[in-house]
């Protein structure tokens, strides 16, 4: 039986194994708190790559701030926490595959890490813009809770780490990058191969974003920056320039895999030119009776046509009647179409149309399902509806409060957005990990209630306190996390009800999970710091306030199991075991378990089977346990906690 980790992966250690696969003499084993790891030897390595090797003190081209260093740091090292369940706060726990996760995003993002690995089809982030007055994360993990209550600045409960960052401090732009850069490292790793991320930000950090966008992503596979016209009207007041527009800068994962942003379908109402003087010239033959044309009846002798900037050559005498041309014929000219291209448009019913003597050949294309218009680089908040004054409205409407929520996107400008990322995939993974009012939640339900999709949403937001002074706190909404859920709750059951049979099926629910530290005690992760004087009060390794859910989760984390996965709670032989996705996992917590429960558990053949090291009745039944396996399951991991 193989004892589970309880931690999220070192990506360091990961990254090692990589290297190893190219280099394997300069990975070597070297000892790290009392453990074998894997290290790597750079003098090995610099004599492999020594013709590419950077001097120290060469200049070089690269984006830098004092804290990059530990920032780095920061995102590959490994947690014990974990996220607890809470069904009383959620909605539809049983059934639902959404998932609203409240707690500092950093450590939540490497909680997913090993299980949405490469699943996560959209993210959309709405960081702080780092205006002077922001709150943003203070990412220093060697001070305890009572440490950062004790320093100047906001907390939630559980002692996670808000700091003001004004203008004055000395290290305005390095904090704000030091806060995003782990976090967009994590986040790139949970995205699919043709997955995309979307990053609202204003004139303040834009320009160090898309360097380290550049970084974390690659310059390749920056698709481009939108502008949101945000407002419907802006501050007249201001003596300089009026602040109407945002920025939402886009990247994918692998450009390669990248299928595009889908804009709409394809305008088959508009006409364009099939020549472009900056081509090749080439010649394509046309069919008779297939061009439209606005040419006087008559006989056009064969000859060049148009200007010295745009001429076309007839190859042959063609005849013109009652708007058509009448006779098939060649024509050379600079064409964007080949002959190919040419006849399958004309089979797909396409209309070709000459309006002019110069002879420039357009044409209104026919499209099928696969064709469809771009993303634009501009949205207009106004056309869409979808501006500032939209959001505040929007949760005016829901909740019958005003001012409750400070600077919520609008559900249409997100929706347009979740739109163009999923339109052809509507069984998406949509993450937001600054989640604020849920605005991207909201979408989702929406855009699936209007489409028939399927889209999840995994939400993630610190429940950062509200101020004793705003309407929120005195509607009874202690942090932002209670307005998040809230509006999810009542934004559900308001789509559900507008639209009737068409959305009986979505999924208007949400799993509540909350980070934590882990269920375990010290001394399971530390086996060698038991004292003997603590053997005699320690009963197991489990702290006494985690229940078997809570244990579950862990364990499902561990095991790369998603997070919405169907749980069954079932009995055999008066102990209770979970079911998590089928037999994906079967997992029995209770003490004094017997052979029979081992047996009935083995005989369902699951992929894990999942036992407390405490569990088994007695010494022999543990023995037993590998055994029983190995005649009804021979296949089963068998893991304890």
């Amino acid at each position: 039986m193989d004892k589970l980790e309880m931690r999220s992966e070192e990506i360091t250690q990961e990254n090692i194994k990589k290297i190893r696969e190219l280099f394997p003499n300069a990975v070597t084993e070297a000892e790290k708190d009392g453990k074998i790891t894997l290290s790597i030897d750079f003098d090995v390595l610099k004599q492999e790559l020594s013709d590419s090797i950077i001097a120290e003190g060469q200049e070089r081209y690269q984006m830098t701030w004092p804290g990059k260093k530990q920032s780095v740091l920061l995102a590959n090292s490994s947690i014990t926490d974990t996220l607890r369940p809470c069904k009383e706060e959620s909605v539809d726990f049983d059934n639902t595959q959404n998932l609203y996760i409240e707690g500092d995003n950093l450590n939540v993002l490497k909680l997913l890490r090993e299980t949405y690995l490469g699943k996560v089809k959209m993210i959309y982030i709405d960081p702080p813009y780092n205006t002077g007055n922001d709150f943003i994360y203070k990412d220093d993990f060697a001070k305890s809770s009572e440490e950062w209550k004790g320093e100047s600045g906001d907390y939630d409960e559980l002692g996670n780490r808000l700091v003001k960052n004004p203008d004055s401090n000395g290290r305005y732009h390095s904090d704000w990058l030091s806060m995003l850069y782990p976090r967009l490292r994590l986040a790139r790793d949970l995205l699919t191969d043709d997955g995309v991320i979307f990053i609202s930000i204003d004139d303040n950090e834009q320009a160090n974003l898309k360097k380290i966008c550049d970084e974390v992503f690659g310059e390749s596979n920056f698709i481009g920056s939108v502008v949101w016209s945000k407002k419907r009207k802006g501050s007249f007041l201001s003596k300089g320039i009026i602040s109407l527009t945002e920025y939402l800068m886009v990247y994918s994962k692998t450009v390669s895999c990248f299928t595009g942003l889908y804009g709409g379908e394809a305008d088959s109402t508009e006409s364009q030119p099939i020549i472009k003087r900056t081509n090749k010239i080439s010649t394509l033959a046309i069919p008779a009776n297939v061009i439209f044309t606005k040419l006087e009846d008559g006989v056009y002798k064969k000859g060049v046509y148009g200007d010295e900037i745009n001429p076309v050559e007839l190859l042959n005498d063609i005849e013109v009647k009652c708007g058509k041309i009448l006779s098939g014929f060649s024509i050379k000219a600079p064409f964007i179409w080949s002959q190919a291209m040419l006849d399958l448009q004309l089979a797909k019913g396409a209309k070709l149309i000459i309006n002019t003597i110069n002879f420039q050949i357009r044409a209104y294309k026919a499209y099928d399902e696969n064709n469809f218009k771009g993303f634009p680089s501009y949205l207009s908040g106004v056309e869409i509806k979808g501006t500032n004054e939209d959001a505040y409205e929007e949760l005016e409407n829901i909740f019958g409060l005003k001012k409750l929520f400070d600077y919520s996107k609008p559900k249409n400008y997100i929706k347009t957005i979740i739109n163009g990322a999923t339109h052809f995939d509507k069984n998406s993974i949509i993450l937001d990990f600054f989640s604020g009012s849920a605005t991207t939640a909201h979408a989702v339900m929406q855009l699936n209630a209007e489409d028939g999709g399927n889209r999840k949403f995994i939400m993630v937001q610190l429940p950062e306190k509200c101020d004793e002074k705003s309407e929120a706190f005195k509607a009874g909404y202690k942090n932002i996390c209670e307005i998040g859920k809230e509006r999810i709750r009542r934004a559900g059951k308001k789509i559900k009800e507008e639209n009737g049979l068409v959305a009986q099926n979505l999924d208007i629910g949400f799993r509540v999970l909350k980070l934590d530290s882990s269920n375990m005690q010290d001394v399971y992760y530390n086996p060698s710091a038991m004292r003997q004087s603590l053997l005699d009060t320690t009963i197991d390794n489990i702290k006494p306030d985690r229940t078997p859910l809570d244990l579950l989760f862990q364990v499902m984390l561990s095991l790369g199991m998603p997070l919405s996965s169907k749980i069954e709670e079932k009995q055999v032989n008066g102990k209770t075991y979970y079911a998590v996705n089928g037999n994906d996992i079967i997992a029995c917590f209770d003490d004094n378990i017997d052979e029979e429960v081992i047996t009935a558990i083995a005989k369902l053949q699951p992929i894990y089977a999942v036992f407390k090291d405490k569990s088994f009745a007695t010494d022999s039944v543990g023995i037993n346990n590998a055994q029983l396996f190995a005649t009804y399951s021979p296949a089963t991991d068998i893991k304890v906690i």
